[in-house]
């Protein structure tokens, strides 16, 4: 296939993948400007991140620090794009990260946020982060179970340059998209009861939930990004 074959395909799956998320969202009521594709770019050459650009996103995810920085070098400053990081963050790279990204979706311990926290008010800013919930209690996958979530975020609450803006969460492996449904269910219930424990700097806003085989649920359960790689360009979701 050539490149520009490749390029077509994926502005053509691109289109294809909005117009899937603003069905979904009317179907369950909701205004389709609430939800942001995030284009989960692992392994992708830069030359289809454009493309995906040229179809509307505005959101580029990744999960490996050398690979994003590569592709940030590529695809150059623009003010209407936002680099997320999608990955699990090991606290060695949390000086590398902070500030590189807009949004850390990946916050799974007490430990990291205190030295993502640490190294944000070295640099003088505030570090967007999602809370990485384990909704499926799965031993494979990081991230806060339910209760564990509920605790941490009193900690994180006092936490002066992280800005905790949500959940992100991953439920557990099907081949059938309603099977999620009920994980993406209890991720909002739970947001909501989190919103309810009067906590002075954390915010509910958003929930990251969603990937190629499951996004349009997710969306009618109340995502407010979905991470998108297979459906786009044939790459991993993470």
């Amino acid at each position: 296939m050539s490149a520009e074959i490749g390029q077509a395909l994926v502005v053509q799956h691109t289109r294809d993948i909005f117009a899937r998320i603003e069905r979904a969202a009317r179907r369950s009521g909701r205004d389709p400007a609430q939800i942001r594709l995030v284009a989960a770019t692992k392994g992708v050459a830069a030359d289809k991140v454009q493309a995906a650009l040229s179809a509307g996103v505005r959101v580029v995810g990744e999960n490996r620090l050398q690979e994003a920085i590569g592709k940030m070098a590529a695809i150059g400053p623009r003010a209407d794009l936002e680099w997320h990081f999608l990955g699990r963050v090991q606290r060695r790279k949390a000086k590398s990260i902070v500030g590189v990204f807009q949004l850390i979706h990946s916050l799974d311990s007490v430990e990291l946020a205190r030295e993502l926290d640490r190294r944000a008010e070295a640099a003088g800013i505030e570090q967007a982060v999602l809370v990485e919930l384990n909704i499926g209690g799965e031993a494979s996958k990081a991230g806060f179970s339910p209760e564990e979530a509920r605790l941490a975020l009193r900690e994180l609450d006092r936490l002066t340059h992280l800005s905790v803006r949500g959940l992100m969460t991953i439920p557990p492996p099907t081949t059938d998209a309603e099977q999620a449904r009920p994980y993406f269910r209890e991720v909002c219930e739970r947001a909501q009861s989190y919103d309810e424990m009067g906590l002075t700097r954390v915010r509910m806003d958003e929930l990251s939930m969603g990937m190629s085989n499951d996004f349009e649920v997710a969306v009618e359960e109340g995502a407010t990004f979905v991470r998108v790689g297979a459906a786009m360009f044939g790459a991993h979701d993470v």
